[in-house]
């Protein structure tokens, strides 16, 4: 039986972010050089494959051609392939590594009833306010069904914080069928749910995707765009302001609707007299 060698090539699209107290030149220059950047991969595409006889002969071949690629290597290029193995052992690393929460998180709780079961949604947020877990509380239920249900929460949490997109369990979950089914009560965006499930991503959906075509009632931020162009402009001030209020509040529970959230209190002054 002879061998044979099977060479794979992909193209790989990743996304490297840092944070930084203060941005400046020196930082900039040498930002590719940190190790505390935190690696996403967007996009994984298969680009060809090779084989190749491995008979004795050419295993010598193999190895001498190797040898004399090594030696006609300039020092600059053998830089570059150090860099891409260590970019490839940061991947790899980055791939098997966990996210964990802060300690002092954003959220937000969304309570709603199918029949006569109550469902108690809580939803934890990274600083950028991406969702990072969730639990679930049910009333009327018995012990085996809230810790299966206490269980499953925490294993999409695992899967959120190592990386797996929120769409993949929206795609897997969305639309499953079991009791307790039927009206929402509660919930402003969903109206009907054919399960727990169901109704639990699709809220997520609605909260943190846009997916408004899995929502039950038109949205009021799409009502505010149409609004939006027929008034004037957004101060530089103002948007800074809405920037502040997207760092401190949570995505999901506003649904970035912030301005229809937001209350003026410019015109309002408040006299706070101590006791004498």
């Amino acid at each position: 039986m002879s061998k044979y060698l099977v060479e794979t090539y992909y193209t790989c699209s990743i996304k490297i972010s840092h944070y930084l107290d203060s941005i400046q030149d020196n930082d900039l220059k040498n930002l590719d050089k940190r190790e505390d950047g935190k690696f996403e991969i967007l996009d994984i595409k298969f680009d060809s494959r090779k084989t190749k006889n491995l008979d004795h002969s050419d295993k010598n071949k193999t190895s001498n051609e190797s040898l004399l690629l090594k030696k006609d290597l300039n020092p600059q290029e053998n830089a570059s392939l150090k860099d891409k193995k260590s970019l490839h052992k940061k991947i790899n690393e980055s791939i098997e590594k966990r996210f964990s929460m802060p300690d002092r998180r954003k959220g937000y709780i969304q309570k709603a009833s199918i029949g006569n079961h109550k469902i108690y949604l809580h939803t934890g947020e990274y600083e950028d306010g991406k969702i990072g877990e969730i639990f679930i509380d049910t009333s009327k239920e018995g012990e085996l069904v809230k810790a299966l249900m206490n269980n499953f929460a925490i294993a999409i949490s695992l899967g959120l914080q190592y990386g797996v997109p929120l769409d993949e369990f929206v795609n897997a979950y969305v639309d499953t069928k079991f009791e307790p089914s039927g009206k929402v009560f509660g919930n402003d965006r969903i109206l009907s749910a054919t399960s727990i499930l169901d109704y639990i991503f699709r809220e997520l959906a609605i909260s943190y995707l846009n997916r408004e075509d899995l929502a039950h009632t038109p949205s009021i931020g799409n009502i505010e765009k149409q609004n939006e162009k027929n008034s004037e402009e957004v101060s530089d001030d103002q948007n800074q302001f809405l920037k502040i209020v997207k760092d401190i509040t949570s995505k999901g529970f506003v649904r970035n609707n912030y301005k229809k959230k937001l209350v003026d209190l410019s015109d309002i002054r408040i006299s706070l007299k101590g006791k004498k």
